[in-house]
């Protein structure tokens, strides 16, 4: 099954995926690390549409394997979701979008000002490029987190008790 996680930075998109393919034993692919291996390989053009583009084709291949996997990146687009949805598709894979939220924009600036990389070299976004980010309304979402008013485990409990339906 293929588990897409979205959300703006700071929602707490992967601190739920670490937890979730902890507690799932599900391979965990991030975007962030991705785009950051690019990036100390030298590449710097079009970095984000590599990204996306690696992390379609391993989560496509950990799939075939027959493993969980949980794709962990902003997206932030309908393009995206949609090629999320295809690989699921394409792997004849069932697929879950999941979209993490925090309703609560002064908790959401103190998580996004405060963080700190856990990806050597990565660059965190700071509040002003969170909120100025493109992101459209993700109506196809099957789930949404509020982190605001829930915990991670109960956050994990929650797609966790989705799955078995």
């Amino acid at each position: 099954m293929l588990l897409i996680l979205g959300g703006l930075p700071g929602s707490g998109k992967t601190t739920i995926a670490k937890a979730l393919a902890r507690r799932l034993a599900a391979a965990h692919i991030r975007i962030d690390s991705i785009e950051q291996a690019l990036l100390h390989s030298g590449e710097t053009e079009k970095v984000e549409t590599a990204g996306y583009a690696i992390a379609w084709a391993v989560a496509a291949d950990c799939l075939r394997a027959g493993a969980t996997v949980i794709a962990d990146s902003v997206n932030p687009i309908a393009l995206t979701r949609d090629a999320w949805r295809a690989v699921a598709a394409d792997t004849g894979r069932r697929a879950l979008e999941i979209e993490v939220v925090c309703s609560d924009p002064a908790e959401h600036r103190r998580r996004v000002e405060t963080r700190t990389a856990d990806i050597p070299g990565h660059v965190q976004p700071v509040w002003a490029e969170v909120v100025g980010r493109e992101y459209e309304p993700w109506t196809s979402a099957d789930l949404v987190i509020d982190t605001a008013s829930t915990t991670i485990d109960a956050a994990v409990n929650e797609i966790v008790a989705r799955l078995q339906d």
